[in-house]
């Protein structure tokens, strides 16, 4: 499984969507000005990345036959 390029993308993409998260949970934890003007644009970006990540384990677990 490892070897399979669809699943490092996977991989990448669930890291990429953990990142964006920790980043806007971050920013609202400290408030202030960065909070302001970058946590609904992070949070966008999370839902983006997410739909992704999603798309891709729903494509994995299709193409692996769903074992």
């Amino acid at each position: 499984m490892l070897q399979d390029p669809l699943f490092i993308i996977m991989a990448i993409a669930m890291l990429v969507v953990v990142g964006i998260l920790m980043v806007g949970i971050g920013g609202f934890a400290k408030g202030g000005e960065f909070n302001r003007k970058h946590a609904n644009r992070l949070m966008r970006y999370r839902i983006g990345a997410q739909f992704v990540a999603v798309v891709l384990i729903l494509l994995f677990v299709w193409l692996q036959g769903g074992n």
